[in-house]
């Protein structure tokens, strides 16, 4: 029983605690790494920037092919990005308002991924997506 609840524990841990890491998405590493720029606004706008041109491929196509996958890697990337940002950035309405597209932009992919076998709902969140990253790439402007 003992060694149940431990196990139990350390997979709750594992899932709930991954934050800043790529232990479940390795892929994602190397995207930032990728995408690396001189700040952590950097890095995040020429996240977008990558996710931008992933998602236009990604229309058209169905099931979990290679430019879904690449973006739903980047979109990891991004989100472990937040991280590298500074405090002063951090206690900005900017990167409040940042914060909030991320949370957009998880939820489209979500139903992105939900509809990823059908066209044209995989196609209409994609723009979605694209129309997205477009505002938080706006909003990160301001944060440089």
């Amino acid at each position: 029983m003992q060694r149940t609840i431990g196990l139990l524990s350390l997979a709750l841990m594992l899932t709930t605690l991954s934050g800043c890491s790529y232990f479940f998405y390795p892929r994602a590493g190397d995207y930032a790494t990728q995408a690396k720029g001189a700040s952590g606004v950097e890095t995040l706008i020429n996240l977008t920037n990558m996710m931008d041109a992933t998602a236009a491929k990604a229309k058209g196509g169905k099931g979990k092919d290679n430019a879904l996958d690449d973006y739903h890697n980047q979109l990891h990337a991004l989100l472990d990005s937040f991280c590298d940002v500074t405090k002063e950035q951090a206690k900005t309405p900017a990167y409040d308002l940042a914060v909030t597209h991320k949370k957009e932009l998880t939820a489209i992919f979500w139903r992105l991924w939900k509809f990823k076998d059908d066209q044209p709902q995989r196609d209409q969140h994609l723009d979605l997506s694209i129309a997205e990253l477009k505002e938080l790439r706006e909003t990160l402007q301001t944060l440089k």
